[in-house]
């Protein structure tokens, strides 16, 4: 966004993430020691490497049946992240 308008506050970006989430166009995807990230709300999932963050969607089968056979209830979503080291991280540490 700054490329693009200099002059942006980093305040207003984040406002505006935070507002886009509460009327559910986007979702924010926090994980821990890294900053949050925010992805559209069509169904997918994600990957995420442990090492640099990197954020990476990956379109799996739907669990929801398979989950609901397993627990009590009616599922309306889930969010299944997938922890892992990237290719580019993995050269780095020589796996």
């Amino acid at each position: 966004m700054k490329a693009n308008n200099p002059k942006i506050a980093q305040g207003t970006v984040y406002n505006n993430l935070n507002n886009l989430v509460k009327e559910g166009r986007i979702i924010r995807i926090s994980e821990s020691g890294f900053p949050d990230m925010f992805d559209n709300t069509t169904h997918h999932d994600h990957m995420i490497c442990v090492k640099c963050g990197r954020l990476t969607d990956v379109n799996l089968p739907d669990f929801t049946d398979t989950i609901e056979q397993n627990t009590v209830g009616k599922i309306t979503s889930y969010d299944l992240r997938v922890r892992y080291i990237c290719l580019e991280c993995m050269k780095k540490i020589d796996i």
